[in-house]
């Protein structure tokens, strides 16, 4: 199956109806991630019939729980899940935060090759971030354990914010260690077309 066949029967399984010129942007970024990784090594995965599945629709698997207005994607690398929510979601203003350069040059390149206005890049530590505004979520894919993300980035959150941890199996430990102010609201099981693993999307406000 072509990449495109498999994005388009990924998405319908999904149950995604996304913006005109979603699908064509989303397989020009996979194209960009796939010419980039091979100089810069923004991914451990190579293929990219498999990028399919493991970036893109693993992304997009979120996208139906954003809420809000603003997002912060935590140590991004190469745009996941950051770029692909930003294409399915235009309403949303998306900040990339990373702290290696080379990745946020990729990020820059992509957000012009993509025209995705909706889109910021920043390149730093995010516990030294100090926008004008905070964020109504911060999510993170491959960032850190939770105690960690949340402790790194509560001073970016919103009132009324949430974090949304991308995770494989359900993360008891990590929950465990968790601030006592810090609660898990929802946790959502992701159903990946293509992929075998357990996914979750763990969702984290503060205990008001």
């Amino acid at each position: 199956m072509s990449v495109e066949h498999q994005l388009k029967a990924g998405i319908a399984a999904l149950g995604l109806s996304l913006p005109a010129g979603a699908e064509a942007k989303l397989l020009a970024y996979l194209a960009l991630l796939d010419k980039w990784n091979r100089v810069y090594n923004l991914t451990a995965v190579r293929d990219a019939e498999r990028m399919v599945s493991h970036h893109l629709l693993d992304s997009l698997a979120a996208v139906p729980y954003f809420q809000g207005e603003t997002v912060l994607d935590v140590g991004s690398g190469g745009g996941l899940p950051g770029i692909p929510l930003a294409i399915a979601r235009p309403e949303l203003r998306v900040t990339l935060i990373d702290s290696i350069a080379k990745k946020t040059a990729f990020l820059l390149q992509a957000k012009a090759e993509l025209g995705l206005s909706n889109l910021a890049v920043v390149t730093g530590r995010v516990e030294d971030y100090k926008p004008e505004s905070g964020f109504d979520v911060i999510t993170s894919r491959a960032f850190s354990d939770l105690k960690e993300f949340v402790s790194l980035t509560r001073h970016l959150l919103n009132p009324g914010g949430r974090w949304f941890a991308m995770k494989g199996l359900y993360p008891d430990e990590e929950i465990a260690t968790l601030p006592l102010d810090v609660k898990v609201s929802a946790d959502h099981a992701l159903a990946v077309p293509g992929l075998e693993a357990s996914r979750h999307l763990i969702v984290l406000e503060t205990v008001r």
